[in-house]
């Protein structure tokens, strides 16, 4: 048989499906073209400062760019802002205590807004870059950040003060001479009198610039490490500040092809899992007494357990040490600081394994725990970790409040720090996703998918504890932000096959939500958009396995069927809200309509399930995960008619990986399958996702092996076609291209690689898509038809 090697670039040929596509209304063509089809969706929803109008990001008239609009929340008239509209604008920024004022940042200045008449004052006017602002305890006054300072503003008189002095570099040593100097200049001075009278001189002139200099801060040198996150407590006493140290790293250079140039260029992009990396120190400054000192983690609970999977590796186990020598590397985070001065962080292990909730002594940098929380696997949730810090906050003076996933869902709770007394305000198998707590602080506001996993909505809970209440009640999902007198809230709603729209209702249950925007196209609203099933198969080890079910009207149902697997491993695909995979979804109605049947799965290690089905992939990525594709295969064959020899598969990125596991490794489940932007092979990935999961490849070797498709190249039987972005930054195309190297060695046919040199990760221009997705679909034409 003829090797099937084919370099399949993006302007090396046009695909005519004309026939193929006859039964449907649609086109590949239209549907890849992204927002041009379906609309431009209201975004970055925010409210003005006196809750009547709502801005947001949109572009109605297919412009070249977004525009912002703002829409009277009584009247329903949407505007664009003007140019000087947007200058004006305010940005998020801190309230005083009172309610009375906001201080906010916009291009590098600070402004004070008045809420009272939302009269705006500029502050400052420079080329300097002034951020982060906020008011001190007291609310006279402004503390913000001018490169790695903090400056005061008094409200009342304008009048600046530098309250830090943080400088790179290293204090310049006094001179002392050595014992044969000192000796010449003692000589010199017992000879000459004019010598030693200009030296007296000096020293005095010394000495009264000394004495009648003004009071500034004192510098503290940084040394070569770099400075971020700088806080300060209300009072004002005491700088909270991190540093770190800069690894040396070897990162790893795309090349870009097609520049406007001519030349080709290197993109510089991240390193790979198991780089050295960043370690990072907390201090605080007493600026009373000019003193600073670390915050030490070295006797916290448990900061020198090992993992358990390193027992696997010990030569013998039955002496298997069970602490490391030395303590675990940490990161600590900014304080949240309550109003009355104390101040809670979050510290996390570098190995992701733990995360200590911890209030700090900023008189002298001691910790006192509030809650441990460990996972074997990696800490992670909505809100917990693993792609970003964990979030906490203050009730009162007494109480924080955080999340946990210690019952196996992420959940809120709240802990008395002078007690440690911990109380859960939210149980059940369900997931708290976002929290915010009122101005007033007696009310939590919650988005959570406690209806369903498939629905997002809204509630109020009591902060003290009590009953959580709905408010949304639409079946869907809700994106909802909270005007700024909190009576109302702005609502990005969506339902399985209406896409996003900004709605507007009070703050209230059982009100009504108001439309207010029209986004979509008469191209779009021209089709009948399937209302998706949602099922649940039985895995194999006894899991109900939620998939979306898009089912081919009888008479034109072929017998044959598509999996469909979402990227990022810990993401969700099947809900009842408009997807992020929205070109996916218009795909598979296309895909219904010319006779398919297609499955898409929440595979295992998918979010909105729980701690359990998250870390079901730890340290065997293709285990798991893909077991749930092939178990959904199975439902199809055996509940909806599908032949089994005439299955096909495809995804991208987590979900490209998946695929090529899957016709390497199960290569009799599936005929044909496309893998799109996909990882080959772990131990090329980043750090920051991979080795939550799988570890390090020096430390943990077994969990890459069985975990990258370039091991298992030799299974490929069925038909493949890998599409990749030449310029991808996060999967690097050289993944594709040393598998592909790997099926030349071995001399394995019916393989395709089509490279798109102008495209990153995330495709941008609908002539890419258009042509992955023709490519897509003759695959499966060629290969899964009778």
């Amino acid at each position: 048989m003829k090797q099937l090697v084919t370099l399949l670039l993006l302007f090396s040929f046009s695909l005519s499906i004309a026939q193929t596509e006859n039964q449907s209304q649609l086109t590949i063509d239209q549907i890849m073209q992204g927002d041009d089809f379906v609309g431009y969706l209201p975004t970055s929803i925010e409210w003005s400062e006196n809750s009547k109008n709502i801005f947001f990001s949109w572009n109605p008239d297919m412009d070249t760019i977004r525009s912002t609009y703002r829409v009277n929340i009584t009247s329903k008239k949407i505007e664009k802002l003007s140019f000087e509209e947007l200058k004006l604008k305010s940005n998020n920024g801190d309230y005083s205590k009172d309610g009375k004022w906001k201080v906010y940042e916009k291009s590098g200045d600070l402004f004070l807004l008045n809420t009272s008449d939302y009269s705006t004052k500029r502050i400052t006017n420079t080329n300097n870059r002034e951020s982060n602002p906020q008011f001190s305890g007291d609310g006279k006054s402004i503390i913000y950040q001018d490169g790695n300072n903090l400056f005061q503003w008094q409200i009342t008189d304008g009048s600046l003060k530098q309250l830090t002095d943080f400088q790179s570099g290293n204090e310049r040593p006094n001179s002392k001479l050595n014992a044969q100097d000192q000796w010449l200049e003692n000589d010199q001075m017992e000879h000459f009198d004019i010598l030693q009278k200009r030296k007296n001189a000096s020293e005095a002139r010394d000495y009264r610039r000394e004495q009648t200099q003004f009071e500034r801060p004192e510098t503290i040198y940084l040394g070569n490490k770099g400075l971020y996150g700088l806080q300060i407590s209300p009072d004002l006493k005491y700088v909270v500040y991190r540093l770190y140290n800069t690894p040396s790293t070897k990162s790893t250079m795309v090349p870009d092809f097609v520049t406007e140039s001519g030349y080709t260029k290197e993109l510089n992009a991240r390193a790979k899992v198991g780089k050295n990396l960043y370690t990072y120190e907390s201090w605080i400054l007493n600026l009373e007494t000019d003193e600073y000192y670390q915050i030490k983690t070295d006797d916290i609970e448990g900061i020198k357990d090992k993992p358990k999977y390193l027992k696997e590796y010990a030569e013998d186990p039955s002496n298997y040490e069970e602490d490391y020598e030395n303590p675990r590397e940490v990161l600590i985070s900014v304080p949240i600081f309550s109003e009355d001065g104390k101040a809670v962080v979050n510290v996390t292990s570098s190995d992701y394994k733990d995360r200590w909730i911890m209030t700090v002594d900023l008189t002298n940098g001691d910790l006192n725990l509030i809650d441990r929380q460990h996972d074997d696997a990696w800490i992670g949730g909505p809100g917990i970790g693993w792609f970003s810090e964990g979030v906490i906050g203050w009730v009162d003076n007494n109480t924080v409040w955080f999340k946990s996933e210690k019952t196996g869902y992420a959940h809120l709770y709240t802990a008395n720090v002078n007690t440690g007394k911990i109380k859960a305000l939210t149980e059940g198998n369900f997931e708290i996703l976002d929290v915010s707590l009122s101005k007033d602080k007696s009310t939590f506001y919650i988005t959570s998918n406690k209806v369903s996993p498939h629905e997002h909505h809204f509630y109020h809970l009591p902060s003290k504890g009590g009953k959580m209440k709905q408010i949304t009640t639409k079946s869907g999902g809700h994106e909802v932000t909270v005007s700024p007198d909190e009576t109302q809230l702005a609502i990005r709603y969506s339902y399985v096959n209406t896409p996003w729209e900004l709605y507007v209702m009070p703050n209230v249950a059982g009100s009504e939500m108001t439309k207010l925007t029209n986004s979509t196209t008469e191209a779009f609203k021209s089709y009948n958009w399937v209302d998706a099933e949602i099922v649940r198969f039985k895995a194999r080890d006894g899991a109900e396995v939620p998939a979306t079910l898009y089912q081919p009207k009888a008479e034109r149902k072929n017998g044959a069927a598509i999996i469909f697997v979402h990227g990022a491993g810990y993401k969700q695909n099947v809900h009842k809200w408009w997807p992020s995979y929205y070109r996916e979804y218009m795909f598979h109605n296309f895909l219904a309509d010319n006779g398919y049947t297609v499955l898409a799965i929440d595979f295992r290690a998918s979010e909105g399930y729980g701690r359990d089905w998250r870390t079901a992939i730890y340290r065997h990525m293709g285990g798991k995960d893909l077991n749930d594709q092939i178990d959904g295969a199975k439902y199809l064959v055996e509940q909806h008619g599908i032949d089994k020899d005439r299955m096909g598969i495809y995804g991208g990125s987590y979900g490209g990986f998946i695929t090529l596991m899957a016709m390497l490794t199960s290569p009799d489940t599936f005929k044909s399958g496309a893998a799109l932007r996909s990882v080959t092979d772990w131990a090329h990935y980043n750090h920051e996702y991979t080795a939550n999961i799988l570890n390090t490849p020096v430390d943990d070797p077994k969990a890459y092996k069985r975990s990258s498709p370039i091991y298992f190249a030799e299974g490929l039987k069925g038909h493949l076609l890998m599409l990749h972005g030449m310029i991808d930054t996060n999967v690097h195309f050289q993944d594709v291209v040393r598998l592909s190297q790997r099926f030349i060695e071995l001399k394995k046919e019916n393989w395709e690689l089509a490279v798109f040199p102008l495209e990153g990760h995330g495709f941008r221009e609908g002539s890419s898509w258009s042509d992955e997705y023709r490519r897509i679909y003759k695959l499966f034409e060629t290969t899964l038809k009778n």
